[in-house]
Order: structure tokens, then sequence, then C-alpha cells
């Protein structure tokens, strides 16, 4: 008797391996979020590469012109710890919507095992990114976080939303310290591995100060990452025209707080305003706590303009969004360019610009890689780096593993 047929019946059976969501399925406005944020991403990352000979609040060079400290100001106001907690919650959002869809399928138990080999290959990169690149990489933050977010998925709302606010309220002290100018005179930008002499040094630093940045950084990360999952279950990115009055009320109010939170420390990293330790702890405790109500207002914002934008996509929304969906490939070509032109041991023209030159470059940099990104949409590519993860996570078992029976 030929045994096959029940083999066969068996495998049609079960659920369709997890597959990565089709562009056309995708909403809009996550995406095209992403795409701006990695402008804010730049700009606050830019700083890094300036060598300066003393460095106050935010790692913001002192002795600057008046319009590196304008910059300065605009900068730590409007952009630090503002659109990287947006970006944190993108990611959680992605994570919710990946078990979510799936499990209508009946594969939530496959869907969880596609976000785990996800957050392992992304740690992945991020690692390589590390020991290549750049010290203050959030790719391995993420991937190692994802990990926290598989119990996340399936937490209650109200354990989701008391489980962010705990995780915030040790971000904020976290986050403050690390804004803090050094103390006893000490010479210290955020990221000294950028500063190196030699790239073996800068590899020696990036790869000790690793695990110090991610005690620092990791809960500033998860927290939007907590919301971000809560957002995805109520659907506000999926259709946000249903929840316009909510969405405008969140723009109006968290990116009045971001702004406003974040004007003090800008002052006094700007050297605009002199003050004492305390003064500059209490600024930089409210720079972080108001950075999660601005990013919370950006991400509002950017449903809100997806809304009035839906099937009429100009190109500079069309080509956000496909920065948006290379954000990975974007990301890394940030890295690849600032380091290639500004620290000691490559371009090394980071001793010679100031903040507003550097803020222009990464203006510049952001471009390209909108640029780069919208071609490749009009041809129907994904982005390298996207591709390969996708092939890495979503990999497909042998026909006889699927087909066959139990033995």
């Amino acid at each position: 008797m030929d045994d096959t047929k029940p083999n066969v019946r068996r495998a049609a059976a079960r659920p369709a391996a997890p597959a990565p969501i089709p562009e056309r399925e995708r909403s809009l406005a996550p995406d095209l979020a992403r795409g701006a944020a990695l402008l804010g991403i730049a700009l606050a990352n830019s700083v890094y590469y300036v060598n300066a000979a003393e460095y106050g609040a935010r790692s913001r060079p002192l002795g600057g012109s008046s319009v590196d400290r304008a910059v300065d100001l605009l900068l730590v106001a409007l952009v630090d710890a503002r659109w990287l907690p947006l970006f944190a919650a993108l990611f959680g959002y992605g994570a919710m919507l990946t078990v979510r869809r799936r499990a209508a399928d009946r594969t939530s138990d496959a869907a969880r095992g596609v976000l785990r080999r996800r957050s392992g290959w992304l740690a992945g990169f991020g690692l390589v990114h590390v020991l290549l690149l750049f010290g203050g990489d959030i790719l391995a933050i993420y991937g190692v976080l994802g990990f926290g977010l598989l119990l996340a998925v399936r937490a209650a709302d109200r354990s989701l939303l008391v489980s962010a606010g705990a995780v915030a309220a040790v971000a904020a002290p976290l986050g403050a310290l690390v804004s803090m100018p050094p103390f006893d005179g000490a010479v210290r930008n955020g990221i000294p591995s950028l500063l190196a002499e030699g790239p073996w040094d800068a590899l020696v630093l990036r790869v000790t100060a690793w695990p110090l940045d991610f005690l620092l950084l990791a809960p500033s990360a998860f927290a939007p990452m907590l919301v971000g999952v809560w957002v995805a279950r109520r659907g506000f990115l999926d259709d946000p025209g249903r929840h316009r009055r909510l969405l405008r009320r969140t723009a109006l109010t968290g990116v009045a707080l971001g702004a406003a939170g974040g004007v003090p420390l800008g002052l006094i990293a700007a050297g605009f305003w002199s003050t004492g330790a305390p003064t500059t702890l209490a600024a930089s405790l409210l720079h972080v706590l108001t950075g999660f109500a601005g990013a919370a207002g950006a991400g509002a914002a950017f449903a809100l303009a997806a809304t009035r934008t839906a099937g009429r996509a100009g190109p500079v929304v069309r080509a956000l969004t496909a920065t948006g969906r290379r954000s990975l490939s974007c990301y890394l070509a940030q890295s690849v360019v600032f380091v290639a032109l500004f620290v000691g041991y490559a371009g090394g023209l980071g001793d010679d610009v100031g903040t507003a030159a550097m803020a222009v470059a990464a203006l510049a940099t952001w471009l390209l890689t909108v640029v780069a990104a919208d071609l490749a949409a009009r041809r129907g590519h994904r982005g390298p780096a996207e591709t390969l993860l996708r092939r890495l996570v979503y990999r497909r078992r042998g026909a006889a593993e699927v087909t066959a029976g139990p033995r």
C-alpha cells in the first residue's frame, strides 16, 4: 500500500510557513515614520564625529561658533532622545504585527519563531556593525531586547503599559546621567572610539564599551518598544483614519512637550546657560522624559500625514516610505559614510568641522539614502541588508522535511 498520499495530506494541512509581509500589504504610516526618523538618527549621531578639545552636556563640543551653538540648541531640543524612542516603538510595533498577522492562520508559534530568529540575526548584524564601524549601534540592542518582546506580545494591555512606565522610570535617570557633561575637567565624547588614532584602538574601545552602553541605553529603548506593541494591537497606525481625533491630540501635545522639555538642556549644552550640576541633572531628566512624549507626538503626526496622502502619495512621501522600508540598509549606510569621511584613521574631516557643518553632512547623507531607496523601490529591489536578513530569518525547509510523515 502506497503511504505517500497521507503524508502529502498531512503536509497540506499544515499552516503555511511564515513569510515577510508583502509591500502592498504594509501600512504607510510606520514606514513613512521610519524614513523620516532616520534623519533624526543621522543628526543625533553626527555630533560624535566632531573631534573637539572639550565636550559639554549631550557630548556637544564646546568652543564652537555662534552658528554651531545655535545648531546645538536646536538639535538637543528637537532631535536628541526624540527620534530614537520613535524608532524603538516602531520596532515593537513590527514585532507585534508579525505575531498578529500569523495568529489568524494558526501559526502564532511559528511567528514567534520568526521573531526569535529575527532578533538573533539582528543582534548579529549589530555586533558586526560594532566590530567594523560604530560603537553607538542600536541594532544589537534591539536584537537582544527582541527576545523580551517574545513575552511582551503575550502580555495583557494593562501589563504592557505598566511595564513600559516602570522601565521608563529606570531609563530616565540613566539617560540623564549619560547626558551630563564630564566631571573634573575630563574630555569625553559620548562614543570615544570615534576619536581613536587607529582602527585597532577603535575596535578595542567599541568592543569594551558595548556592554556598558547596553545597560545604559536598553531601558530607553525597551519602554517605547512595549508601547509599540500596544499601539499595534490598537491599530492606530494600521487604520489611522479611525483614530484621527486621538492622533491629533497626541501629535499636538507630544510635539509641544518634546520641544519645550528639550529647551533647558539645549541651552545648557549650547553654552547659553551656565549652571550647576543639580540644575543640569534636572534638565537632563526633563529632557529624557519629554523625549518619550516627543516621540509619541511625532509618530502620531506621521500617522495623520499618512491619512492625508493615502492613495495619492506624492514623490516625497513615496521616497520617505521607500527609505523606511529599507531602514536597515540606510542606517548602516550612514555609518559607512560618516566613518569613511570623518574619523581620524579614515577621512579625518572630523578635525576640521563644527556641529553645524556636521549636521549639514548628516542631512546630505540622509538625502543620499532617500534617493537610493527611492530608486531601488522604482526598480522593485529591496535593500541589501533587508534581503540578507529576510533570507536568514525566513529560511525555507527542504521539501523532504515538509512532506515527510511519521516514521
